[in-house]
């Protein structure tokens, strides 16, 4: 039962005794001529391709080089800026010191984000809010200006441990708030229930 394929196939073509009809190839040809459009439409779409690609490369280095040419003055205005300052770039971290720090302040950073983005704000908490958010402002300048310190005197148990109490409050301010906005929101439904 098991044959080899090609001997199959080969017995096949010798059995088989078919043959084209006279003048078939040409018929084909002639249909082929017909079905297929001339040569000259084909280089016409061709030729209207090719404009229409020069046409998007010119458009494309027109704009890379505005852009180019935009270009240094925005570094020019960022290098006066911070040359009386240390870019935040070239700022030390946590994660700068050991990859367990860095786990630590990636911990605390997205808690105090996410607790951030859990807060609503209503004209009725609006001045509670502010009021929050003012000291939350003023414990991030307080975290950049530990991030130079360490940055300039180099890591030290001191700063460490002010980095990750930073964190720890901005991050135990937003819990208060929290907990201060449903102590509002509770007490506002119980006046509107009684």
């Amino acid at each position: 039962m098991a044959q080899d394929l090609r001997n199959l196939f080969e017995n096949d073509q010798k059995d088989s005794q078919l043959k084209m009809s006279e003048g078939h190839e040409t018929r084909f040809l002639e249909k082929l001529d017909n079905a297929l459009p001339e040569e000259t439409s084909i280089k016409k779409r061709f030729s209207s391709l090719q404009i229409a690609a020069s046409i998007v490369v010119l458009i494309g280095l027109v704009f890379g080089a505005y852009k180019f040419s935009q270009q240094p003055k925005s570094i020019t205005n960022q290098v006066v800026t911070n040359d009386n300052q240390t870019s935040e770039d070239q700022l030390k971290s946590l994660g700068d010191i050991s990859p367990d720090l860095k786990r630590v302040e990636n911990y605390y950073l997205a808690n105090i984000s996410l607790e951030l983005s859990k807060i609503k704000q209503t004209p009725e908490n609006k001045e509670l809010f502010d009021g929050y958010v003012v000291r939350l402002a003023e414990l991030n300048q307080e975290y950049k200006r530990l991030s130079v310190e360490l940055t300039e005197n180099g890591p030290n148990e001191l700063t460490i441990s002010a980095l990750i109490d930073n964190l720890k409050l901005r991050l135990n301010l937003l819990y208060r708030l929290k907990e201060q906005l449903h102590d509002l929101n509770a007490s506002d439904e119980a006046k509107l229930n009684t």
